[in-house]
């Protein structure tokens, strides 16, 4: 049930991760919720013992479903780090931790070989799990995940604060807290092998539900984090894009008014592209450019300007001001240049 659970919750992430699959510069993230999402869904009963007796009975979906897991778990991780550098720098290969990845599935399969499971089973550690083999082959994979998770959530605690955007502080946040209960989800397993290796079923009991509840939790608060920046952007988007069409509309009025005088040094239309593929901010800069040199060169065009105009100059500055970054300096040059509006008012 808790398989089911998680899985649901995972392929929910990846369906919120694929509108923005195009663009995505990284997909790093979309292969982590890949794997991880069809290694757990592997691990549903009926899935799993379907698809184990189609491989010959032997538990082999077991050892495939663990494998997707760490790979999932490592591009998870690489996608969490590089978010957490803060630039747009081409994505590097990470030879090294690309060879320990492949150094832990080679290790997964050496220790399954050697583990004697006759039967397809959906309990595979509590019916194998007294063999030393069984053992090796759990603790492979979660002292992987642990270290993985652990220095994944320590990026995402130490660097919240640097995020600009609120929503990627919080998203930082919430991952940050579902690696700390992966950590949990790791100790309660290496726990729970040693505890069969002795004999001592009691602890592996109290462990089993610790394990239960962390499980669930981490997978909750990770697939929160990470839905929580795509989904975000796009609201943030169209927001922005309902602002501009409104600011644009507003503001060709106003650049009509303004530069009827000065017709040979504005566009040609104000609502049309400058240049193919120019984003809809860099309409409205250079129309309030446009309007910002002809008050300047001719004061008298204020008297054409009503309230409404200078209210709608101020907002279309005060929406720039907070795209800056994309805009250039020439929009600090007009805020000077202007200072208040020339009617005085």
């Amino acid at each position: 049930m808790i398989q089911a659970v998680a899985a649901t919750v995972i392929w929910g992430l990846v369906l919120c991760l694929l509108p923005g699959a195009r663009t995505r510069k990284d997909h790093s993230i979309l292969v982590a919720a890949l794997a991880i999402a069809t290694a757990l869904t592997l691990n549903v009963d009926p899935i799993y013992l379907a698809g184990d007796r189609a491989l010959g009975g032997h538990n082999l979906l077991d050892l495939l479903a663990n494998i997707l897991m760490v790979v999932g778990i490592y591009f998870l991780s690489q996608a969490i780090l590089r978010a957490a550098e803060l630039n747009d720098a081409p994505v590097c290969r990470d030879r090294r931790g690309l060879l320990i990845l492949g150094l832990v599935s080679v290790g997964l399969v050496l220790a399954f070989l050697c583990i004697e499971a006759p039967a397809s089973s959906t309990k595979f550690m509590l019916d194998y799990g007294d063999q030393p083999a069984a053992a090796l082959y759990s603790a492979i994979q979660f002292v992987y995940i642990g270290v993985v998770v652990g220095v994944t959530g320590y990026v995402c605690f130490r660097f919240r604060r640097r995020m600009a955007a609120s929503y990627f502080r919080v998203a930082f946040t919430l991952i940050g807290i579902g690696c700390f209960l992966a950590l949990v989800v790791v100790f309660s397993v290496l726990g729970m092998d040693l505890a069969h290796l002795l004999g001592d079923h009691s602890t592996m009991q109290q462990l089993a539900a610790i394990y239960d509840t962390s499980f669930v939790g981490a997978m909750l608060f990770l697939c929160a984090g990470l839905a929580l920046p795509p989904v975000a952007r796009r609201i943030v988007q169209r927001t922005q894009q309902r602002t501009q069409a409104d600011l644009l509309e507003d503001l060709s009025s106003t650049w009509e008014k303004a530069t009827a005088t000065r017709k040979d040094g504005r566009l040609v239309t104000p609502v049309g592209v400058i240049e193919r593929g120019d984003p809809e901010t860099r309409r409205l800069h250079r129309m309030l450019v446009e309007i910002e040199d002809a008050l300047l060169m001719d004061p008298a065009a204020a008297k054409l300007l009503d309230e409404a105009d200078f209210q709608t100059l101020t907002r279309t500055e005060n929406y720039l001001a907070s795209h800056r970054d994309t805009q250039g300096g020439r929009l600090d040059t007009t805020r000077r240049g202007r200072g208040k509006n020339p009617s005085g008012r």
